[in-house]
């Protein structure tokens, strides 16, 4: 499990800004939780780009990822598992 995150209900929280500020690329950690996550789960990402191959991936498993900037260097991705994966 990752250390960047909590689990607030049905919404998982994963807060990679320092990791991937620090050069880690966690999307695997990232993704492998999402497959364990169960059906309903919502995920709240938070990140210090768009992160656009993050979102290119879930879009490849099947998820609307919505990204918005809360402020600069700081962007939160927003998807919600709908089904198995």
């Amino acid at each position: 499990m990752m250390s960047s995150f909590q689990m607030e209900g049905q919404k998982a929280v994963i807060d990679i800004r320092e990791r991937v500020l620090k050069g880690e690329h966690p999307r695997r950690e990232i993704i492998n939780f999402v497959r364990e996550a169960s059906v309903g789960t919502i995920f709240e990402i938070h990140l210090p780009h768009r992160g656009e191959p993050l979102v290119a991936t879930f879009q490849s498993l099947g998820l609307n990822a919505i990204v918005n900037e809360i402020e600069p260097g700081h962007f939160r991705l927003m998807a919600i598992k709908l089904n198995e994966i």
